[in-house]
């Protein structure tokens, strides 16, 4: 379902994602049990990193190599994983009423990647995940326009959607979402094997959570 371009593949030659197609899920309030055992997660990993710092993480500083890679300051555009650790460790919960959005938020602070999801009723294929030109914008989650330009970005054939930086909301996942598009943004460091056994931890979870299906699950590299 997704493509990645040759200027990725020039500037990142073993750069990999996680295709995962979910169909017949239910998206609901994250249930208790659930929202539990994310805050036990959540307040371990905040007292862990009142004696940790930021830059002893290795995939959160690897993600910053890349960033600056395909040309963006990760200084002023942080790769969502790493600004997710960053509002943990200031004490700022992340926890939702959105259980996907809950369960992605889990895995990315547990893998320490960006974690990307998005309803695939509204996207258009083709997708192409590139490095976006100067024009390439869109309306983002966290309440902004954000531009794409010299940033990795997912586009349909609509126009951009998605990055490992902030998600649009034109493919945000609501309660009303039945079928699903998540995109895992693996480190160039992760052998394809582990890559595969993260991808099965991640969508059995899933699953348990929302019910429904795998419609397909697969590693693409560039």
């Amino acid at each position: 379902m997704i493509k990645i371009t040759d200027d990725i593949k020039e500037k990142l030659p073993r750069f990999k994602i996680g295709v995962i197609e979910y169909d017949d899920i239910t998206i609901s309030e994250t249930p208790k049990m659930i929202k539990g055992r994310l805050q036990f997660f959540e307040q371990s990993l905040q007292f862990e990193l009142e004696t940790k710092a930021i830059s002893e993480y290795p995939s959160l500083m690897e993600w910053r190599t890349i960033f600056k890679q395909v040309g963006t300051d990760p200084s002023k555009y942080r790769p969502s994983s790493e600004a997710l650790y960053r509002r943990v460790k200031k004490g700022n919960s992340i926890i939702t009423d959105n259980s996907a959005i809950d369960i992605n938020n889990f895995f990315s602070l547990q893998y320490a990647i960006p974690f990307g999801i998005y309803n695939k009723d509204i996207i258009q294929e083709p997708v192409i995940l590139s490095i976006g030109g100067e024009d390439s914008q869109y309306d983002a989650l966290n309440g902004r326009l954000v531009n794409m330009g010299g940033k990795l970005v997912s586009s349909d054939a609509v126009g951009p959607f998605g990055s490992p930086i902030v998600d649009s909301k034109r493919t945000m996942i609501t309660t009303d979402t039945t079928r699903a598009l998540q995109i895992i943004y693996f480190t160039p460091s992760i052998s394809n094997e582990h890559a595969t056994e993260m991808l099965r931890a991640v969508e059995k979870m899933f699953i348990q959570v929302h019910g429904g299906h795998v419609i397909k699950s697969e590693v693409v590299e560039s």
